[in-house]
């Protein structure tokens, strides 16, 4: 079953700022047909999950939930200034 995400639903599952998709991802990492749709000519953008998900692995990205990843881990300090 095909899964089609909005831009949101997309930023959530990547973990990349609906903006920086729309604007930077759209049409330099994602092919129109491929991997996304505008269906009925219309302005509305549905990513197809399902081949976003194949390149990822294919490029060694993990695909993991939030709270499994090991990067969700990491504490950082807050630097401070000097005055």
């Amino acid at each position: 079953m095909i899964l089609y995400l909005t831009t949101d639903e997309l930023s959530t599952r990547i973990k990349y700022e609906p903006r920086y998709i729309r604007e930077q991802m759209k049409d330099r990492v994602f092919k129109r047909g491929v991997h996304y749709i505008q269906p009925f000519g219309g302005r509305k953008i549905l990513y197809i999950w399902n081949e976003i998900e194949k390149m990822m692995v294919s490029w060694g990205m993990p695909i993991t939930a939030p709270e499994h990843n090991p990067m969700n881990r990491i504490v950082l300090r807050r630097g401070r200034g000097n005055g």
